[in-house]
């Protein structure tokens, strides 16, 4: 089931808040590649995040940015009855089509900041991938009037990881990106060791906006964060990949920045990319984090 309440409301606010709200559709228009291309997240992370949130089948859940459905349909499948709210229309269409007969799922057609909550207390609030288009000054108290008292907020995403393995390449995709695009390279979140990873969230586990917000390099931290949410915890999961150049050009074509790049801008990173894979012989390498940062309604 699907519901529009005013089928995703008008645009506006500050420029800032309007380019939030643009780039976080900029996926709808490449959903079926985005759907094929986007990395999926670990099973333990989300048995993890059920896990600490105690849930149990029939328990209803939020989920924040459900995009194609991915982690949606993972909750369903373990019977919790989920309400996700998408902005997307092309989005949620295939969403609705992955979760379709897995269970109990109501699609909202709207922004996180314009969607009416549950008319009940959600035992957790789900968001992959997604927190960050949504506005930080309305995202962490809405997400708290959301949940019942000792709710849990599971945060879900990826970012970049340096090791030996993998950190040629990645220095190599860098530069490349600042050829192309230097405002995309300078604005690229910052790549860090695993190690890194899980001290950075640890010295900021008082505030969950800030161990996020440091996470992915955004604007997100909020002072009253640390009043609404309590009991942070970072799980991480690191993974190489490799991927042809064709493969990381059709990957980075559903990425925001590369769609509000000139075509020719376009055509030269994708260009590089070819290179770089003839030059290395072999597949190109990166590696990531997939991430489950946990917090618990005070």
């Amino acid at each position: 089931m699907t519901t529009r309440p005013s089928d995703v409301a008008a645009d506006t606010g500050s420029d800032s808040e309007r380019a939030r709200r643009q780039g976080g559709l900029s996926f709808d228009r490449v959903a079926r590649e985005y759907d094929r291309r986007r990395p999926g997240y670990p099973s333990e992370l989300v048995a993890h995040a059920c896990a600490t949130a105690g849930l149990e089948a029939g328990d209803r859940v939020l989920e924040i940015g459900c995009g194609t459905g991915q982690l949606t349909c993972a909750l369903v499948e373990r019977g919790l009855r989920v309400t996700a709210i998408e902005p997307g229309a092309n989005l949620i269409a295939l969403a609705d089509e992955r979760c379709r007969g897995a269970g109990e799922v109501t699609f909202v057609h709207a922004r996180f900041e314009d969607a009416p909550l549950p008319a009940m207390p959600v035992a957790a609030v789900f968001a992959a991938a997604s927190f960050h288009w949504v506005d930080p000054e309305v995202s962490w108290s809405r997400t708290a009037a959301a949940l019942a008292p000792g709710g849990t907020l599971a945060l879900l995403g990826y970012c970049d990881v340096v090791e030996e393995r993998s950190q040629q390449d990645q220095a190599a995709l860098q530069a490349a990106l600042a050829r192309c695009t230097p405002a995309s390279a300078a604005a690229w979140p910052p790549q860090r060791e695993f190690d890194a990873i899980r001290a950075g969230v640890a010295q900021r586990r008082g505030n969950v906006s800030e161990a996020w917000s440091w996470i992915g390099g955004h604007d997100l931290a909020r002072a009253d964060a640390a009043a609404l949410f309590t009991d942070v915890e970072l799980t991480a999961v690191p993974t190489l990949q490799e991927h042809s150049a064709a493969e990381l050009n059709a990957l980075v074509s559903t990425l925001s920045f590369y769609q509000q790049l000139a075509p020719e801008r376009q055509e030269a990173l994708c260009a590089e990319h070819v290179a770089l894979e003839g030059a290395l012989g072999r597949p190109i390498r990166s590696s990531i984090a997939m991430l489950l940062v946990t917090a618990r309604r005070g």
